[in-house]
């Protein structure tokens, strides 16, 4: 019987150091495993290689300098390097393409590359959220061999930003195209997660979709509260705080604002793709919460001439206190209000980009300001008596959050 070489690492992860692969790779580089990060972005490769986080991610740079120190982590874009691990973690982007569909092709492709580096003894976990289906076509696109490759589905449903916490606390769903393969991904997550949850593959893709989908449509009934509200010429905050106030069948109804990021409108629309044209729930939260800027805009013209405005736009990350713009509406906003002739100015906490002006700035010279998003720099603000203030998310303490709508 041919002897099993023995691996270099316990892992390689692929797309090692995106948002979701760089925080678990960290979480088990800390619990001890040899962890290789292959990816192709030499510029963050070299931040992590000086123990430089290159994103947001809260608690990971006291790990990053300790496991670096101790050699259980490397980063690497030859990707031979994946031959030498006993597992291989994908965690690479599955994004829709600009037809809003699913582009499950290209993440399966990417398996035609890598596998003359992969091996039938070697566990292969997809993390990446997939169209349903992806995991057994997986096998498909690796090859038919004597030995059977071992395949595990093992989806990510963290909040960006808070992986290390959460990777620690919540549990891990677990589904293998085999027995032994579902057995040694369940052992290798028991490392880092409390409870280890055991399921069929195509119940893990779908249990997947639907949790981001679930978040997109509460955001989605929330955000048409609010337009009803507007349209009513009520503050919709209040009514939503009279609604939830010891109230805890609605303590989970979140409050208004932009449903964006890389996740949930994407997983919504590979739902909506899978379902053939049953999920009308998803397109009608699309058309929701994709409609929010404008929605926004075209109230404001109602009122004013925006041409003759100066516009503030503050926060322009897609969610709070990270510096992530990916999918960000507040982009979508901008966009909106300069084709309505405004002028606008930017600003955010975290986002460094140069064509932005301090928050201070922005609010001394502007004639409405919007909140774009809630990050927690922004409690408190004193918004100067002369602007205009459109706060969705209900972050500042001014009363006179929005004016009434136009009759």
């Amino acid at each position: 019987m041919k002897k099993q070489k023995e691996n270099k690492y316990d892992m390689v992860i692929i797309g090692g150091l995106g948002h979701v692969g760089l925080p678990l790779g960290l979480s088990f580089a800390s619990a001890g495993k040899r962890v290789c990060l292959y990816d192709l972005d030499l510029k963050k490769a070299a931040l992590l290689k000086k123990g430089v986080m290159p994103f947001i991610e809260y608690g990971a740079e006291k790990i990053i300098k300790k496991v670096l120190a101790e050699k259980l982590l490397d980063v690497s874009s030859d990707m031979s390097i994946i031959a030498q691990a006993e597992h291989v973690i994908i965690a690479t982007a599955t994004p829709v393409d600009e037809y809003l569909n699913p582009q499950a092709i290209q993440f399966l492709d990417q398996m035609t590359d890598l596998k003359k580096h992969l091996d039938t003894h070697q566990t292969i976990i997809i993390r990446s959220t997939v169209f349903p289906g992806t995991c057994r076509q997986v096998i498909r696109y690796l090859g038919i061999k004597k030995t059977p490759w071992q395949v595990a589905y093992c989806p990510e449903r963290i909040a960006q930003g808070y992986s290390i916490r959460e990777l620690r606390h919540l549990p891990q769903i677990v589904a293998g195209l085999t027995a032994k393969a579902e057995k040694k991904a369940a052992l290798l997550f028991s490392a880092l997660s409390p409870k280890i949850i055991r399921t069929s593959v195509e119940e893990a893709e779908f249990a997947k979709l639907f949790t981001n989908a679930w978040r997109y449509l509460q955001f989605a009934a929330t955000n048409e509260f609010f337009m009803i509200c507007r349209q009513s010429k009520l503050d919709y905050n209040r009514i939503r705080n009279v609604m939830v106030d010891s109230y805890g069948r609605l303590g989970y109804l979140p409050a208004p604002g932009f449903a964006a990021g890389p996740c949930l409108l994407k997983d919504t629309l590979q739902l909506a793709a899978a379902s053939h044209p049953r999920f009308s729930l998803g397109h009608s939260a699309m058309m929701i919460n994709e409609g929010l800027p404008s929605f926004i805009v075209e109230d404001l013209k109602s009122r004013h001439d925006l041409a003759s405005k100066k516009v503030g736009v503050l926060g322009m990350a897609f969610k709070a206190d990270i510096d992530d713009i990916r999918d960000s509406l507040s982009y979508k906003l901008v966009k909106a209000l300069r084709f309505a002739g405004a002028q606008v100015l930017c600003s955010d906490e975290f986002v460094k980009n140069p064509a932005f002006v301090s928050k201070e700035t922005l609010m001394s010279s502007c004639d409405i300001i919007i909140i774009g998003v809630p990050h927690s720099l922004y409690k408190g603000l004193i918004i100067p008596p002369s602007a205009e203030i459109i706060d969705l998310w209900g972050v500042t303490h001014a009363a006179r959050q929005i004016k009434p709508c136009a009759k």
